[in-house]
């Protein structure tokens, strides 16, 4: 196993005084390692994620993230966010901007890419997610499946280190979840540590080293797909199973 990239330890979260998201969670994540999330709803799937990259913050334990810790500190934010990149339920791409625009805008106005370069990447990745035919289009003129791949080469496009997936196929129709679940099975056989909400097991089967199972904010069993699938331990991820599988 190589060093961990990503680690909680002891990391707690609570939305006002109640509401207790995230339950005392001890997890490490080893550079290259692919990581499904899975659990019922509010079950505190997306909200782990999200403090990855400081979208979230926790409130007690450490979280760091290639070598640096997450506090409230705005630099180390700002540096775990080079080296994350964030795929979302919703595309969030912006409608004025053409696919290419869309694209370059972070790695020339963050990483002062000259233009040439940042556009050169761009068409690299929309290459790498099979729409670079797309890049001259305004992205409502695209599918959902084909807006969602715009979304994945726009995170690539700041070379991160390490990509977050939350629920990225359930805002589309069940023909374009395809499309983009196999860009994302090609991107995990590049090496990249990826870490994917989901609720598509025939991916986690597939493409996950490890699958998590979360319930009310606590990590409640870890393994192997083939052990978590075929041999689960507790009871509640067995109930889970057999309600998303339907056996």
């Amino acid at each position: 196993m190589s060093e961990a990239i990503i680690r909680f330890k002891g990391v707690n979260k609570w939305y006002g005084k109640s509401f207790h998201v995230l339950r005392d969670i001890d997890l490490e994540i080893a550079a290259g390692e692919r990581i499904v999330i899975c659990g019922p709803s509010g079950s505190g799937k997306s909200t782990l994620i999200r403090c990855i990259n400081g979208l979230e913050e926790h409130q007690e334990g450490q979280l760091i993230v290639d070598g640096t810790e997450l506090t409230d500190d705005v630099k180390a934010i700002e540096k775990v966010r080079r080296q994350v990149g964030m795929v979302f339920q919703q595309f969030n791409l912006f409608p004025h901007l053409t696919v290419l625009e869309n694209l370059t805008l972070a790695p020339m106005w963050v990483n002062r890419l000259p233009k040439a370069e940042a556009e050169a990447r761009a068409m690299a990745q929309l290459t790498r997610v099979r729409i670079a035919e797309q890049a001259g289009k305004y992205p409502l003129q695209l599918s959902g499946g084909q807006q969602q791949r715009v979304a994945i080469a726009r995170a690539l496009c700041l070379t991160p280190k390490i990509m977050l997936f939350d629920e990225p196929t359930s805002a589309l129709d069940p023909e374009m979840i395809k499309e983009v679940l196999d860009v994302m099975t090609e991107l995990a056989r590049g090496g990249i540590t990826m870490v994917c909400v989901t609720h598509e097991m025939g991916f986690a089967k597939a493409v996950a080293d490890r699958v998590i199972f979360m319930d009310q904010g606590q990590i409640v069993e870890e393994n192997t797909p083939e052990a978590f699938f075929h041999h689960p331990k507790i009871e509640r991820t067995q109930d889970f199973l057999s309600k998303i599988l339907g056996h």
